[in-house]
């Protein structure tokens, strides 16, 4: 479990990230959604997680797949809203 919020807290620091970045990036003439962005590279991040626990931590897979739903889809679900709600109005 402490695994699951350490991650799921990581990743909301990294869609911070993301979106900061963006708008640094919206300054120079470039519109990129930070957010949309985060979501597709927190599943692949997510997914490599999972893979490194199935693989190396010798943990079930049924495990990964129980953890990986909150660890991608809290910092989905708020990467959508920021997308939806605060970057566009």
């Amino acid at each position: 479990m402490q695994h699951i919020v350490m991650v799921v807290a990581l990743g909301l620091v990294a869609l911070g990230v993301f979106v900061a970045l963006a708008g640094f990036v919206k300054r120079m003439g470039l519109h990129i959604d930070g957010a949309q962005v985060f979501i597709w590279v927190w599943l692949a991040a997510s997914l490599v997680n999972g893979a490194v626990g199935v693989m190396y931590a010798n943990i079930p897979v049924g495990n990964e797949v129980a953890a990986f739903i909150p660890i991608f889809a809290i910092p989905a679900a708020a990467a959508w809203f920021v997308s939806r709600y605060v970057t566009h109005g």
